[in-house]
């Protein structure tokens, strides 16, 4: 992903393999999921969704660690977002910038991207994730990968990495297909080993249990 002069959205391309099943969800085929991901609009609930599965499975004293994105607002207005990690450690991801400071920053609309934050609190999580010594398979939360994380190629790399690990389940969110497509997107999209759920307004209320149980599923 270039550093310089991104433009607003999110992007995204077909989704291809997935397929639609009563209206409310994405399911991939006979093939064996071994990780999670919700899409939707952005503002639809999938963070949400994230925080109540996170919850439901540390009371089961599953291992999980990972992180989440949420808004910062001041004064009624959204000016950022920041990183939270499950641990409880907290930085920017993005705050809004009017005017460009730098030569080339990390910009995706009105945000502009600190890079250094994000990656010093998530880069050293996803590597305890990745070389961590339990016999049971943990769930690695990312929410999410975009394209304000996407400037990263540590953490692009990193992903891959725990993608491709056998002992972690990585329980994420990606935008829905909007503009130039992003590689790393489309390329979870499009595994075979990827279940992806479809959250909407009218189902977000009722598709908890059905994602807690693919959770639990790709962890057998």
């Amino acid at each position: 992903m270039p550093g310089c002069g991104a433009g607003p959205g999110q992007a995204g391309g077909g989704a291809g393999a997935v397929q639609r099943r009563a209206g409310t969800r994405a399911e991939r085929g006979p093939a064996m999921s071994r990780h999670v991901f919700l899409t939707g609009p952005p503002g639809v609930g999938k963070t949400t969704l994230i925080q109540k599965v996170t919850q439901a499975l540390k009371s089961s004293g599953i291992p999980i660690d990972g992180f989440y994105t949420e808004e910062v607002r001041e004064g009624g207005r959204r000016t950022g977002f920041d990183v939270v990690t499950l641990s409880g450690n907290r930085g920017p991801l993005s705050r809004v910038s009017s005017n460009s400071t730098s030569r080339c920053e990390y910009r995706v609309g009105q945000y502009v991207v600190d890079l250094v934050s994000f990656e010093g609190l998530v880069l050293p999580m996803l590597r305890n994730v990745n070389h961590g010594g339990d016999t049971e398979r943990r769930i690695c939360v990312i929410d999410e990968i975009g394209k304000m994380e996407l400037f990263s190629q540590a953490f692009i790399q990193a992903v891959r990495q725990t993608l491709a690990g056998s002992g972690t389940v990585v329980l994420g969110t990606i935008p829905i297909p909007k503009g130039k497509p992003l590689d790393l997107v489309e390329e979870i999209r499009s595994r075979k080993d990827v279940k992806v759920f479809n959250v909407s307004k009218e189902n977000r209320n009722s598709i908890l249990q059905d994602i807690l149980a693919a959770v639990e599923s790709c962890r057998k």
